[in-house]
């Protein structure tokens, strides 16, 4: 009998586990395997057979002017990258928790304004990617550009997404304001798990506002702000879409998983693009194990 039932789960988990393998597994299994073979279009059709080179793949990115820090001027897409994820997860974060707060208090509308707030996270990317760019079209015929120079606050119009530096405080602020609702709704949801006789003796002792934020909200809070730090940091370390449909990485958007589209499918060296995808991943991996091991270790000690 129980070898029976035991035949017959693995019978009924066998299809999650080959459509796993497949799509999962097997394609980060091979492309650590590419990572160390000179694979191009000139040999894609016997791919098992490309000559082996070791670490030559990674060597070349180290060393593409493309990937590596080269100054102020040119920060490289690794760098690039960890000052993209960090800092437009930090603002994510403090917008969501704004908006919670905000969205938390009883007022008229209130299911109005969440359904508005969460229309960045839930409208597909390449429609408002495009919306942005329309409105920060470089012609004087672009929205932002007309207003200003209406307002008689520029003379000329802007080239917004194509100024070095400004590029990439506009694609920060564009992924705060695209998933802040996803921060909002995690901390929307604790925030009316929180006992609310704390903030009745808070009350009675004589707390103002800054005060119970500080020792009631804020602790009650802070599992939910490490996991939503920790998940966001990750996803956006490995976006692709926003910054490739506002920039394609030009003008010092460069990150990481666009570096590893360039390399792959526009200079067609899959080896070397699969390098900067295991480095992209070593680099996340680096982060996650420092927040596990120090975070969340100083967190259960508390």
């Amino acid at each position: 009998m129980q070898a029976a039932e035991t035949r017959l789960a693995w019978f009924l988990i066998s299809p999650t586990a080959i459509i796993v393998f497949g799509l999962v597994l097997f394609p980060a299994i091979f492309s650590i395997w590419v990572s160390f073979h000179r694979v191009g279009l000139n040999n894609l059709n016997d791919v098992f057979h490309a000559p082996f080179v070791g670490l030559a793949n990674y060597y070349k990115v180290f060393n593409d002017f493309a990937f590596k820090f080269q100054g102020m001027r040119s920060w490289g897409a690794a760098v690039t990258s960890i000052v993209y994820s960090f800092v437009a997860t930090i603002i994510t974060m403090i917008v969501g928790l704004i908006a919670a707060l905000l969205l938390n208090r009883p007022f008229r509308g209130r299911g109005l304004s969440r359904a508005t707030f969460l229309f960045p996270y839930v409208a597909p990317v390449v429609s408002v990617a495009f919306v942005w760019r329309w409105l920060l079209d470089p012609r004087p015929s672009g929205v932002l550009n007309d207003v200003l120079m209406r307002l008689n606050l520029i003379h000329l119009p802007i080239a917004y997404l194509a100024t070095r530096g400004l590029a990439l405080v506009l694609v920060i602020i564009f992924e705060a304001w695209r998933y802040f609702p996803f921060a909002m709704l995690m901390i929307l949801a604790r925030l009316q798990a929180i006992d609310s006789t704390l903030y009745e003796a808070a009350d009675v002792d004589g707390a103002n506002t800054w005060a119970k934020f500080w020792n009631i909200t804020l602790p009650e809070l802070h599992y939910v702000l490490g996991a939503i730090f920790l998940l966001r940091l990750m996803w956006t370390f490995n976006k692709f879409d926003d910054i490739f449909l506002l920039t394609g990485g030009g003008f010092g958007t460069n990150v990481l998983p666009v570096l590893t589209y360039q390399f792959s499918f526009r200079l067609f060296d899959f080896g070397r693009g699969a390098a900067t995808a295991m480095i992209l991943f070593l680099i996340l991996v680096t982060f996650m194990a420092f927040y596990v091991f120090f975070v969340m270790r100083n967190v259960e000690e508390e």
